[in-house]
């Protein structure tokens, strides 16, 4: 695909586009942060309200299934509701959530809160990803997708420090009032900042697809949340959801194929007829997985099989975060000139080698040794994430911007809780067939969930060889069924092209004379 001419874009975006994309961005990345920066509370709170550690995991659990439950319900939310009204309620809920949070005098009210704060967040991370394809010029979408980019990598890096250094200073309650405070700036700021109004569609709700979704999506993550668990001998709680979850996915892929004949399908599924697309799709999977997988994995070994600190733990995460957030701008700008490939294929690689060099870690290992790699790691996340998203999303028509953003959020989620799982799987396992005892045995596990890693990296590079990133194609060509564009939409897939596509134009002009 010829990348268009970076001459040729505006030199900076409309203000009002610039602030929208501005206010999301900064909720998204608090929201993220807010998914990882309460895992090196745990500890605290298992003590706080006297539960043991399968039944503390369910902060974190709960927080997914709720992810998993809520967002392949916004392909449809996107439609029928504005970007004002999708951001005040998305970010409501977070807030509500983080107060009842900072109060919760038990553990069932902590989780209900948690529930409450995942509603929100399920919300925006499509939102801003769907307002950012449909505002911004195709010449500028690398560049403003990487700046994305940086909520997404940069924000699970910077919550264990964060939450380290509250909890060594003002306890875990703190953790959440400070969430209560950005959380009302940032409604404040986004109400100040969102125009009222807007286009919307009255979107036909099918209450049967969302039914099959929180069975299909939500077993699926249960299980691979609980896998840790099946290796101790409870496998059956796993495996049953596991297959409730099979059960569900497969009823609802075929529930939304047969509305999508009538435009009435919950999530869309006719993104995944784009090649570059799936295989964008698989490629983030993997990559993404790892990121949280490796960020939890890391933290564990680091502190039960180095003996350091929280403190310390968040300090050496944090460059990875860092590198990324400085590169993604450059990347982003970069890909508009060069395209995907040559940013995907050398980052994944790079993600690879550094995993493999890590799984050479023992207890006697310096920690600028695991420092500079992680950090390696972050650098071709950069590279990888930025590319991958702007790829899978701008191959798409237009009118399936929301679904393809829906989708993708749901397979990082997904992802995320897999590769959380299989990492951690990974390093229990090794640990209890290791030959040491103690922190060496913690190591041992490790090693082996790192040799993994790297493996499932290698298999990110060649998914990322097979991507050949092409224009998008106007929704009548997934087939018969497809539904028409109307003139606007068709015209933005033009501009989203490049290219005057012939098919398209005709649709145009026969919509033009209804």
């Amino acid at each position: 695909m010829s990348q268009p001419s970076a001459a040729a874009a505006p030199t900076k975006l409309p203000p009002g586009v610039a602030r929208t994309i501005a206010v999301l961005a900064i909720s998204a990345f608090v929201m993220i942060l807010n998914e990882t920066v309460l895992s090196v509370a745990l500890p605290q709170l298992m003590v706080e309200f006297g539960v043991d550690a399968t039944a503390i995991q369910w902060l974190s659990t709960g927080f997914m299934l709720t992810m998993a439950v809520v967002i392949p319900t916004t392909g449809f939310l996107l439609q029928r509701f504005t970007t004002r009204g999708l951001f005040v309620s998305a970010m409501s809920l977070f807030l509500l959530g983080s107060l009842v949070a900072a109060l919760a005098p038990g553990f069932g009210v902590m989780l209900a809160a948690r529930v409450v704060q995942a509603g929100g967040t399920a919300i925006i991370m499509p939102l801003l990803m769907t307002t950012t394809l449909s505002t911004v010029p195709p010449a500028r979408r690398g560049a403003m997708m990487g700046m994305n980019s940086i909520v997404i990598a940069c924000a699970p890096a910077v919550g264990p420090l964060l939450s380290g250094i509250i909890l060594g200073s003002f306890g875990w309650r703190c953790i959440f009032w400070i969430m209560v405070v950005i959380a009302v700036l940032t409604l404040g700021f986004g109400l100040g900042v969102l125009a009222k109004g807007g286009i919307t569609r009255r979107a036909p709700f099918d209450a049967l697809s969302v039914v099959l979704s929180a069975f299909g999506f939500g077993g699926v993550v249960y299980a691979l949340a609980a896998a840790e668990t099946a290796l101790t001998g409870s496998w059956i709680p796993a495996v049953a959801a596991l297959a409730v979850g099979v059960v569900g996915l497969v009823l609802f892929v075929a529930r939304q194929r047969s509305l999508q004949a009538r435009d009435a399908a919950l999530l869309d599924l006719r993104p995944f007829a784009v090649r570059t697309f799936r295989l964008s799709v698989a490629t983030v999977a993997i990559t993404f997985g790892l990121l949280l997988g490796s960020v939890v994995m890391l933290s564990m070994v680091l502190q039960q099989g180095m003996g350091l600190s929280s403190v310390a733990v968040g300090l050496i995460l944090l460059p990875a975060g860092l590198i990324q957030a400085v590169l993604a701008p450059f990347v982003g700008r970069l890909y508009d000139r060069v395209g995907p490939r040559p940013l995907i294929i050398p980052g994944a690689a790079v993600m690879a080698a550094s995993m493999l060099a890590l799984a050479a870690i023992n207890t006697g290992t310096p920690v600028w040794y695991v420092l500079l790699f992680n950090t390696l790691y972050g650098a071709g996340m950069a590279c990888v994430l930025t590319a991958l998203l702007t790829t899978a999303l701008s191959s798409l028509p237009h009118r399936l911007y929301g679904h393809g953003s829906a989708i993708m959020n749901t397979f990082q989620q997904l992802a995320g809780a897999a590769g959380t799982a299989i990492l951690v799987a990974a390093m229990t396992f090794g640990a209890s067939r290791a030959a040491e005892a103690g922190p060496a045995a913690e190591v041992s596990g490790a090693r082996l969930a790192f040799v993994l890693a790297g493996v499932l990296c290698l298999v990110a590079v060649v998914t990322a060889c097979l991507i050949r990133p092409a224009a998008p194609a106007p929704a009548a060509a997934h087939g018969d069924a497809a539904p028409r564009l109307d003139p606007s939409e068709a015209v933005a897939d033009v501009e989203a092209a490049g290219t005057l596509d012939t098919a398209t134009l005709v649709s145009v002009e026969e919509d033009a004379r209804r």
